[in-house]
C-alpha cells in the first residue's frame, strides 16, 4: 500500500528526511542502508541486503573451536609477521 501526498525538502547538504509513514511501512529504522537508483520515473530506493547478517563480537565469540595447546601473545605476533613476509614475497603487498 503506497502513501500519497507526502512531501519532504533536500536540505543544503543534499540530505532528504523520509517520512515517518513511509518508514514505519517499509520497517526502515535509523542506520538502514539503501541503494539508490535512478529510474525513468524518478529515484528509486531499496535497502542494501547483505551477505552476512549484522553481528556483534558477543554474538561470535568463541564459534570457532580450537583443540591445543593456547597461543601466547608472542606465538600469535610472529605468526602474524610470518604470513606478512609470505605475501610480501608474492608481491601481493
Amino acid at each position: 500500500m503506497a502513501a500519497t501526498g507526502l512531501t519532504t525538502t533536500i536540505s543544503t547538504k543534499g540530505q532528504v528526511i523520509l517520512p515517518k509513514a513511509i518508514r514505519d511501512q517499509m520497517q526502515w529504522n535509523t542506520g538502514t542502508r539503501l541503494i539508490v537508483e535512478r529510474t525513468a520515473d524518478g529515484v528509486l530506493l531499496k535497502p542494501l541486503t547483505t551477505a552476512f547478517a549484522q553481528t556483534r563480537p558477543e554474538d561470535v565469540f568463541g564459534s570457532l573451536s580450537y583443540e591445543g595447546k593456547p597461543k601466547s601473545v608472542e606465538d600469535m605476533a610472529a605468526g602474524i609477521a610470518m604470513e606478512a613476509k609470505r605475501r610480501y614475497a608474492r608481491g601481493r603487498y
